[in-house]
């Protein structure tokens, strides 16, 4: 996604986990397709996270339960198979709520600048503090996919426009700030888990957007570090 920015140049652009992750917005159903009957390579992990019977053996129910994760996510095809990327979006999942409310344990995110957001790629969580404190999140995020990488690195908050539209996709940016070039924070209409991710905007539920949009401001510091799972 991108804007038309000040110089005329265009530029490519792209609740807090406390609360329970199914909160986080689905996305729009797929295409009816048929339920598989064969196991997967995942069957018993998957079993497991959905709270079935953890037999490894794929039963109607145990489909249909995986079937509805994968619509709710965007995750094709749906057909309730135990996948590689099934329980990848599962198993980060489970990382991310591992993490609770010290996101920035290993300290990478620094805390020498003040008010800053941090974006850790590997875990896709990102969060805002002021030196150690932790003033909101951790929250799930949604990055740039292969080859549309979110950059890494100490950024600022240099533009932001509440009701930005992409210039290149001609699709809402809601709250848009930005802080490298045409990547920026703002809201989506998908799962926080839909892959492969965005186009290398940093991508938000409406409620974290918003609440971005209101501790942050132009100038503020922006942190991006690891890398995404499949980058």
């Amino acid at each position: 996604m991108g804007y038309t920015g000040r110089r005329g140049a265009v530029v490519l652009g792209i609740t807090s986990l406390v609360t329970p992750l199914t909160l986080a917005l689905g996305a729009a159903p797929a295409q009816a397709a048929s339920c598989t009957t064969k196991a997967g390579p995942y069957q018993k992990q998957v079993e497991k996270f959905l709270g079935r019977p953890v037999d490894g053996k794929q039963s109607s129910a145990d489909c249909k339960a995986t079937r509805a994760f994968q619509t709710k996510h965007g995750i094709t095809p749906n057909i309730g198979y135990a996948g590689p990327v099934t329980w990848g979006v599962m198993d980060l999942m489970n990382k991310q709520k591992a993490v609770g409310k010290n996101p920035n344990k290993s300290g990478k995110c620094p805390v020498n600048k003040g008010r800053i957001a941090c974006v850790n790629l590997t875990l896709q969580l990102s969060w805002i503090q002021d030196g150690k404190k932790l003033v909101y999140g951790p929250v799930p995020v949604r990055t740039g996919r292969d080859g549309y990488e979110t950059r890494t690195g100490l950024k600022k908050v240099y533009w932001r426009n509440i009701d930005h539209v992409s210039t290149i996709y001609d699709v809402p940016m809601p709250y848009s700030q930005f802080f490298d070039g045409g990547q920026a924070f703002h809201s989506v209409g998908v799962s926080m888990w839909n892959p492969p991710g965005s186009h290398g905007c940093v991508n938000m539920t409406k409620t974290d957007a918003k609440k971005y949009w209101s501790l942050l401001k132009k100038g503020d510091d922006v942190y991006v570090y690891g890398r995404k799972p499949g980058t």
